[in-house]
């Protein structure tokens, strides 16, 4: 079957930087839409980033772009999510999520998804 996992959270101090990594199992994911998402305590669940399959593009959310860096291994099957300068309001729960067909915004669109990672900022 496939699975997502996600690995990388923890606590961490206003400015610091974190990676998260979302390895794929059961399936190779080279042409898939990789998304990130996250959602914090009485939110809904928003959009960070997504890389298309063909590895041309990348999207961002206004509120990380600049900040934070959506990558992929094809030979690992495995997607990132490099974070800097961390804020207090990027604390949530950290999803990756694969999508074999088309879209990359909406969380309805992605065919599978991990179990999520915290992440937790202090100021």
């Amino acid at each position: 079957q496939v699975r997502l996992v996600e690995s990388g959270g923890g606590l961490v101090r206003a400015g610091d930087s974190l990676r998260l990594s979302c390895a794929a199992s059961g399936l190779t994911f080279s042409w898939s839409t990789m998304g990130w998402f996250r959602q914090a305590p009485g939110k809904e669940r928003e959009f960070v980033t997504a890389l298309r399959g063909n590895g041309d593009t990348t999207w961002y959310a206004d509120s990380v772009r600049g900040r934070f860096t959506i990558s992929r291994d094809n030979a690992k099957n495995t997607v990132y999510l490099h974070m800097n300068s961390l804020k207090p309001e990027d604390t949530a729960v950290y999803y990756c999520a694969l999508n074999a067909g088309a879209g990359h915004r909406s969380p309805t669109v992605y065919d599978y998804w991990g179990q999520g990672t915290q992440v937790t900022v202090s100021s």
